[in-house]
């Protein structure tokens, strides 16, 4: 298994806590199903491309890198 950091928005959090305590899971659990069924639904709207790859990802928020320590 793989730990690493992520940064969301605070409201985000909140969304993701509150759904979580719903569902009866820890955070951890509830981000892995919201993964697992995003890109289950990519993947089975994206077919004709290898690993479900959309053409035109979504854009990222923010400046798309890390600011220095």
């Amino acid at each position: 298994m793989i730990k690493f950091t992520l940064r969301v928005p605070e409201d985000l959090h909140a969304r993701l806590t509150t759904q979580a305590a719903n569902d009866r899971r820890s955070l951890n659990s509830e981000l892995l199903h919201l993964l697992e069924v995003g890109l289950t639904t990519v993947t089975s709207e994206t077919p004709n491309r290898p690993g479900g790859d959309s053409a035109s990802p979504a854009p990222l928020r923010g400046s798309g890198h890390s600011p220095r320590p």
